[in-house]
């Protein structure tokens, strides 16, 4: 892990961030000055998330774990986000703690919320490269939409993906497997 000062400011912002005490099943993100707070997700997510993971668990390199609702932290940036689906160095087991710096996530997935899919669809496609997030799969139950960003740098994401579900994805490494898409659910209209 690098080191990196934490500007003041979102050293405070992430200190009372993490002394709120959500109700159950609700997660708490910072991006920038904000703290954005999602209530659970519906059970067609749940059911899209298992699904996705299910296939990335066959292809995952043996020293990934997945982490579901994890704290990806980029303090010198001032974000926390907590994806979906991540995949994980298996060594930071040992540390303990709830929050994984961002950098060394795989890739994060993210079912659009029907509440508020703006935090996905704008927020974190902006949150992520800047958070050096290699990979960051979109999947929007609303439209049935896909969106695949790589290659991550200051000013956003240099390759990007769409399609449709039931369209394969094409993962890349350390993955590196055409995800199946046609098991997805949409939301009801």
């Amino acid at each position: 892990m690098s080191e990196f000062r934490i500007p003041d400011r979102h050293a405070r912002l992430l200190a009372y961030a993490q002394s709120l005490t959500p109700p159950a099943g609700w997660k708490i993100e910072i991006s920038g000055d904000e703290i954005i707070v999602t209530a659970g997700p519906p059970v067609i997510h749940q059911h899209n998330v298992l699904f996705v993971r299910e296939q990335f668990d066959t292809h995952r390199p043996s020293d990934l774990m997945p982490s579901e609702n994890t704290d990806l932290a980029s303090p010198n940036v001032g974000k926390l986000r907590n994806p979906d689906l991540t995949y994980i160095p298996r060594s930071f087991v040992k540390t303990g703690g709830n929050q994984v710096p961002a950098e060394q996530a795989a890739l994060a997935v993210e079912i659009a919320s029907p509440s508020n899919p703006e935090n996905d669809l704008v927020g974190k496609v902006r949150d992520y490269p800047l958070m050096a997030i290699p990979v960051y799969l979109l999947i929007d139950p609303r439209e049935g939409d896909l969106t695949l960003y790589s290659e991550p740098s200051g000013s956003g994401y240099h390759r990007k993906w769409s399609g449709k579900f039931g369209d394969a994805v094409p993962i890349p490494a350390p993955f590196d497997f055409d995800l199946t898409t046609d098991g997805l659910i949409r939301y009801p209209a």
